[in-house]
C-alpha cells in the first residue's frame, strides 16, 4: 500500500498493518499530535451554527 504522509508529504510503500499510518514515521505522528495539543489545528464550528448564535441588539442592556 502506498501512503503520502500528511505531515511531511513523503511517499512511502508500507504494509497494511503499518503502525504509524497514515504517517510515514513515529516522528511525524508525534509532531502532528503536538500540533493538536498546542491548538495549532482547530475544528471550526459549522457556519449554520453562527446564525443561531447572533444576538439581537434589543436584548442588550442599556447603560
Amino acid at each position: 500500500m502506498r501512503i503520502v504522509c500528511p505531515r511531511c508529504r513523503r511517499e512511502e510503500e508500507v504494509s497494511a498493518d503499518f503502525s504509524w499510518r497514515p504517517f510515514c514515521s513515529r516522528r511525524c505522528k508525534i509532531i502532528d499530535l503536538g500540533n493538536w495539543l498546542d491548538e495549532v489545528y482547530r475544528i471550526s464550528s459549522p457556519i449554520e451554527g453562527e446564525a443561531e448564535q447572533t444576538v439581537d441588539p434589543r436584548d442588550s442592556p442599556v447603560n
